[in-house]
């Protein structure tokens, strides 16, 4: 690359460097650093201090190599978080769409305070060399220096760096695939545990597995940001994410069991996953498989209950209603989604589910505003707005309809019972 070029890859990486600074707090620990597509550091807002041992530690700990895979992927639109096994997470992103000569790299972060024994221990593996003990030594001496930041708001910076790069109006979802590897969220203090709260939540997503909700994100999202997992507390960080990733493996397994999967194929496909758990080396590889074991086992019930008459066509219509409870669901959607008129399409809809679109829908609506009920604090308001019902009246009225019951008197019999 020659000098004019690079010089002016720098000019716009600091431009770009000033610009993304003024999107996160002042004494917020978030850095950002600019790099080009083969991963050489441009710029950097980090600390000049601390600038050489976190750029170490980005490619000792396999960022820079994730990183040169991210930028192989010219149809990638969405940024992804990377891990790694000592717990330290990063987040990769790009300048624009038209032009990914630039290449973004926020983080780190720890989602909790590292203790020295655990960073240690964590280290061993990776510090054989005298040149990479150094290392070592300097970033546990950076241990109280260390960016240390919730999941939640890691992953709103990401949304909102990234979005102000590309131009782009992607949601937190975008992070939400195999591929991009939402990382798991290490255990909070017990003190912060809220067992009532732990447990609806977690009743909730492994419902979704027995009902093959395709709708499951936020029942997921929800469960795994109240409880990341078995609290437990040892020297291996990566070894205790893998603990509590068995654990879920092995609860979404039988649920999905209760659900209608066969246990010919329920029990060797969970077997299956817990080995790949145990052969998985950093955070982000494990935090990848959990969502894509979860995603598989929901989907195999979901297939298991699909109505054998029901056309193509309807099926779905049946998923989109089931993928879009949050928003008001029109006929003519539905119609275009499939390539019929409403009248054709309201027609064969009666035909073959015995519903009406429009009772189909409240039904549905209904059934995860039971599950909402029974598994979060959500005022009876919040769940009308939330499932796009017009008022909260109406809300109250098709719910009694359906379930038989308001939805206050449905979670007050939950809850006593």
């Amino acid at each position: 690359m020659d000098l004019e070029k690079v010089q002016e890859l720098m000019t716009r990486g600091e431009q770009n460097l000033l610009l993304l600074e003024s999107l996160i707090p002042r004494g917020e620990k978030l850095y950002v650093w600019c790099c080009d597509r083969e991963g050489r550091f441009i710029a950097s807002s980090c600390p000049e201090t601390e600038i050489g041992v976190l750029q170490r530690a980005f490619e000792i700990l396999g960022g820079k190599e994730k990183l040169l895979q991210y930028a192989a992927e010219p149809d990638n639109t969405s940024p992804r978080i990377v891990g790694s096994s000592i717990g330290m997470q990063w987040a990769l992103s790009y300048e624009s769409e038209r032009n990914r000569s630039l290449l973004f790299v926020i983080g780190p972060v720890f989602y909790t305070q590292p203790l020295e024994r655990h960073l240690r221990a964590g280290l061993r593996s990776y510090t054989g060399s005298r040149e990479n003990a150094l290392w070592g030594a300097e970033l546990i001496r950076l241990l109280p220096e260390l960016p240390v930041m919730s999941y939640a708001i890691f992953t709103r910076y990401v949304m909102l760096i990234h979005n102000m790069l590309t131009g782009q109006q992607l949601g937190l979802e975008a992070l939400n695939t195999p591929r991009d590897a939402e990382d798991a969220i290490p255990p909070k203090e017990e003190a912060s545990r809220d067992r009532d709260k732990v447990y609806l939540s977690e009743r909730a997503m492994l419902q979704m597995v027995r009902n093959g909700d395709i709708n499951y994100y936020d029942a997921l999202q929800s469960s795994v940001r109240m409880s990341p997992g078995v609290p437990i507390q040892g020297k291996d960080p990566l070894r205790q994410m893998k603990t509590s990733n068995v654990v879920f493996t092995t609860l979404v397994c039988r649920a999905a069991m209760e659900g209608g999967l066969s246990p010919e194929i329920a029990y060797p496909l969970g077997d299956s996953y817990i080995q790949a758990v145990e052969d998985c080396h950093d955070s982000g590889e494990l935090s990848a498989l959990a969502h894509a074991m979860y995603h598989d086992f929901v989907y195999r019930v979901h297939h298991l209950r699909v109505n054998p008459d029901y056309s193509h066509a309807i099926q779905k219509c049946c998923d989109y209603i089931e993928l879009s409870l949050d928003r008001k669901i029109r006929i003519a959607d539905l119609a275009a989604l499939v390539g019929y008129t409403e009248y054709y399409l309201t027609e064969k809809f009666k035909k073959e589910t015995g519903q009406s679109v429009s009772s189909y829908i409240r039904y549905v609506k209904v059934e995860r505003a039971k599950v909402l009920l029974e598994s979060t604090d959500m005022s009876i308001r919040e769940i009308a707005e939330k499932l796009a019902f017009n008022t909260v009246n109406y809300f109250i009225q098709t719910f009694r309809e359906t379930a038989g019951y308001t939805p206050a008197q449905y979670r007050k019999r939950f809850l006593s019972g």
